[in-house]
């Protein structure tokens, strides 16, 4: 089977992070995103979820944007709570 070059670009931090990753498993990049490629060619699917977390959708954003200013300009009423066991 021929070999073939796969080049494409990457946030830093996440392939330092993947490069970690790997190494604790014993493995390269290289043979994560061919074991990745092989599942999808397999599965005919990405093979895990992919999906939108709602916490990072804009409305939240403003929410929590608009809660930290409020906190940060002392408009934020505050009140103390006992923690709930479990």
């Amino acid at each position: 089977m021929s070999q073939v070059l796969v080049n494409f670009r990457m946030d830093e931090d996440d392939k330092k992070g993947m490069e970690e990753v790997c190494h604790e498993l014993g493995m390269s990049m290289t043979t994560a995103f061919t074991i990745f490629a092989k599942k999808i060619r397999r599965e005919k699917r990405i093979p895990f979820d992919v999906s939108i977390d709602p916490f990072y959708s804009e409305a939240n954003i403003r929410y929590l944007n608009r809660i930290t200013s409020e906190i940060e300009s002392g408009e934020a009423k505050l009140a103390e709570h006992s923690l709930l066991e479990d």
